[in-house]
Parts: structure tokens; C-alpha cells; sequence
């Protein structure tokens, strides 16, 4: 498998675990708990998945 399609793979993973964080985050929201950690996920899922892109353009 070539680094290439090593990345898409991974984006595709990334975006799946943003969803799932972002509902995650959505029900904190509607319980009104603490939402940093989850915040804070998406934030790192956000900037690996904006470094994968850049790799690969």
C-alpha cells in the first residue's frame, strides 16, 4: 500500500471519529456538561486531517 493511499485510508478513519466525537459532543452539549475534552478532540482531529491533506496535494 503506498503512502498515499496509507493517508486516504487514515482521513477516511478520521473523518468516521469526528462524527462519532461530534455527537459525543452534541450530547454533553444537551446534558450541559464539561465539553472541553471533547472540544479538544475535535480540534485534534481537525489539524491531523488538515496535515494529511496538505501531504497529499
Amino acid at each position: 500500500m503506498s503512502h498515499s493511499q496509507v493517508s486516504e485510508q487514515r482521513i477516511e478513519e478520521l473523518k468516521q471519529e469526528y462524527i462519532r466525537a461530534q455527537d459525543q459532543l452534541e450530547k454533553l452539549e444537551s446534558l450541559e456538561m464539561d465539553t472541553g475534552s471533547a472540544e479538544k478532540r475535535l480540534a485534534g482531529i481537525e489539524a491531523e486531517l488538515d496535515h494529511l491533506r496538505k501531504e497529499l496535494s
